[in-house]
Parts: structure tokens; C-alpha cells; sequence
């Protein structure tokens, strides 16, 4: 039985998110650079004519999310600030609110980016619908007559 915790990082001096960093099992690891960043969920759906992209963004308004489209990335940030300030007769109290984030998706080719994306808001939920090009959606299948 050992009474000492046994370290099995390669630099036991180094805290754990830079000796995670410097293992080259996990630097590549999907969730590496964004451990610490507050991102919000997101699904993304792939029909016949369109992909649609649903964020979980609540507690912002239409006003604080700014969506781009540029170089075949979809950017999508939003930022919010609130300054309460509430005074009685002995103290005052005043707090600070901020929240950000900043996400940036690589379109596929197939994305037609021509068209108007369409974007609602509603229920703390932004829903994107990105339209597919006509060479990228499905044909349908032809039947080939045998003589």
C-alpha cells in the first residue's frame, strides 16, 4: 500500500492542463482548445436541400448576435453586457454582467452561398438554414431502359 499519490504526467511539476498539452496521445483531441471557452451546443442537421444549424444561445437577444459569412466559414458571435445599479439608504450595490462567445464553423462545398441564409431566433434557440447548391442536392434516380 502507498501512502504518496502516484503522478503519472510526464512533468509532475507542471499543472495538468500543460502536461495534457505536451502529451502527444491528447494534443489533437477534439476538445482540447476549447476546454475553457463558453460555446454554445450546437446541432446540425443535413437534408436533401439544406443544412440546418441550431444554437443553444440563451439569455441574448436578436440585437447581441451578429451572424457572417465569408471565405466558406460560417462566423457566429454574439456579446452582452449589463450594468445594474440599485441604491438604498445605507449602501449601494452595483453589478456587472458580461457574456460572449464566438464560434466559427468551415462550410462544406456544397453550401450555396448565393443565396440568403435563413436565420430565426426564438426561444433562446438561433436556427440557420443554409441552402445547398443544385449540383450538391440528391438526384433522383433514373431507370435505364434495356433493349
Amino acid at each position: 500500500m502507498s501512502l504518496i499519490k502516484f503522478n503519472k504526467s510526464r512533468f509532475p511539476w507542471i499543472n495538468d492542463r500543460v502536461s495534457t498539452w505536451l502529451d502527444t496521445d491528447d494534443f489533437f483531441a477534439d476538445d482540447f482548445f476549447v476546454k475553457d471557452r463558453n460555446l454554445p451546443a450546437m446541432n446540425v442537421k443535413e437534408n436533401e436541400d439544406n443544412f440546418e444549424i441550431e444554437l443553444a444561445v440563451p439569455g441574448f437577444s436578436k440585437k447581441d448576435i451578429e451572424v457572417t459569412m465569408e471565405d466558406d466559414v460560417l462566423h457566429i458571435c454574439a456579446q452582452k453586457s449589463k450594468e445594474e445599479v440599485e441604491e438604498d439608504k445605507e449602501y449601494t450595490r452595483r453589478e456587472f454582467s458580461y457574456n460572449e462567445f464566438d464560434r466559427k464553423l468551415q462550410l462544406p462545398t456544397s453550401v450555396n452561398q448565393d443565396e440568403k441564409v435563413k436565420a430565426v431566433y426564438k426561444n433562446g434557440v438561433l436556427t440557420l438554414n443554409l441552402l445547398k447548391k443544385e449540383e450538391a442536392k440528391e438526384q433522383p434516380k433514373k431507370v435505364i431502359e434495356i433493349d
